[in-house]
């Protein structure tokens, strides 16, 4: 059996286009591992910061803010990119955003909290949008049947991009610790390292995909502005057009859910190791590192699973392995637990980020991806507000206590799961064929 068969791909798909696609996760994924995981919430809370008391609430409000802007104004973009039929061009715009504030990260150093904020703010902001458009391009790429794969395609080829800026970061960061110096001289290299591996990486994305879709007319609001009076204009028309999509509306709802748990997961682990179980720099890194090997394997075997079983069920046990992850971790007391915590992370964050990519494709009216994806965004990014500031201010009424604001996680992904049940895959892809 071939593991990339053509038959799973659109009339008119080659795979080389494809290749090009699941590049763009190759390019940001260096983002979210390195920025917001291992190096960069890290660094903000002990050295910018200064390890104070409020600074992880601190970091958990910049990261918020930023998710605030993207759910402002996602839906106004996404409408806008399927009525000028822009995802492409759009797309480039945000990369450029977010491979300049990236680099601009270097600049933070101890004590320059406003500056560390800014870059964070625009640096997420600018990687929501592109998340969002490059995922609505998967529908245009894959078979409803294979939907699944490709999109674990996609996150496992990503992680390993991941891995990639990781691993370049971690032997700079060894190296300079051998040699003495402080996380302040260290972190702003890894910082260049990952916005110049983002931005080289992202143009085999911009020379091998193709805007399928075709201009239609202006008859939209958002299509002569993407204004926040517009875009939330867009958003409540949307949402009340989404009504014909029962299933799509609870997939929706379940997402901001779960999500609120792996965004906790994604931008404090590297906080918890360090604050909770002592860990170093390097360690930190190395541990992300194992992670994202096993997020490679999840993503990708994971997809072909999901196609086999049915996508719901699926997520369903991903979500049951978030709840034991969450627990294996408050109870760590050393490395090892955390260590086999960490992995459990792995493996179901990119499964779970595969399917659920997956699942709003084949909900979603072929003619109003961009737009219907930017509802998906808008969940996402209400989930990176609740979860991560959730968990900050737990920390800050317990005196930072990490291991009550972890264990309380687990209530996101055991609310996710039980929010999965009314979902019926087979009725919302009717509705997506027939309504839309």
């Amino acid at each position: 059996m071939k593991l990339f068969p053509q038959g799973v791909l659109n009339e008119g798909v080659r795979k080389r286009e494809v290749f090009g696609w699941a590049m763009y996760d190759f390019a940001n994924s260096g983002y979210t591992t390195v920025v917001l995981t291992a190096v960069f919430g890290a660094y903000f809370v002990g050295v910018v910061a200064g390890g104070a008391d409020w600074a992880t609430l601190a970091w958990t409000f910049a990261i918020s803010v930023s998710s605030l802007i993207v759910m402002l104004t996602m839906p106004a973009i996404g409408a806008y990119a399927d009525l000028k039929a822009a995802k492409k061009r759009l797309l480039a715009l945000s990369t450029v955003g977010c491979v300049l504030a990236t680099a601009a990260l270097a600049l933070a150093g101890p004590g320059d909290l406003w500056v560390a904020v800014a870059a964070v703010v625009l640096s997420y902001t600018f990687y929501s949008y592109g998340e969002s458009l490059i995922a609505a391009f998967l529908p245009e790429l894959a078979r409803d049947e294979a939907m699944g794969r490709v999109s674990g395609w996609g996150w496992s080829f990503g992680y390993l991009g991941g891995m990639l800026a990781l691993g370049l970061g971690l032997a700079y960061v060894t190296a300079a610790q051998s040699r003495g110096e402080p996380a302040s001289a260290f972190v702003p290299v890894v910082m260049l390292v990952t916005a110049a591996i983002y931005g080289l990486a992202s143009v085999v994305t911009f020379a091998l995909l193709r805007e399928r879709a075709t201009p239609t007319p202006e008859s939209s609001v958002a299509a002569k502005t993407v204004g926040v009076k517009a875009s939330l204009h867009r958003l409540a028309q949307t949402w009340k057009q989404a009504r014909h999509y029962r299933d799509l509306r609870w997939l929706l709802t379940c997402c901001a859910c779960y999500q609120a748990g792996i965004s906790v997961v994604i931008t404090l682990a590297a906080v918890y190791a360090e604050q909770v179980l002592g860990f170093k720099q390097a360690d930190t890194m190395l541990l992300v590192f194992m992670v994202n090997i096993a997020a490679v394997v999840g993503a990708f075997a994971f997809g072909y699973w999901q196609d086999r079983v049915g996508h719901k069920r699926a997520l369903g046990v991903t979500l049951a392995g978030w709840m034991l992850m969450t627990l294996l971790a408050a109870l760590a007391t050393g490395p090892a637990m955390f260590w086999v915590a960490a992995v459990i992370a792995g493996l179901c964050m990119g499964a779970s980020q595969s399917a659920g990519r997956a699942m709003v494709g084949l909900l979603t009216p072929p003619d109003r991806r961009a737009e219907f994806f930017g509802l998906w965004s808008f969940a996402i990014h209400l989930s990176v507000v609740i979860g991560p500031l959730t968990y900050g201010v737990i920390t800050l009424a317990t005196g930072g206590n990490h291991r009550v604001a972890i264990l309380c996680t687990s209530l996101f992904f055991a609310l996710g799961l039980w929010l999965l049940r009314p979902i019926d895959m087979a009725r919302g892809q009717r509705a997506a064929r027939e309504i839309g």
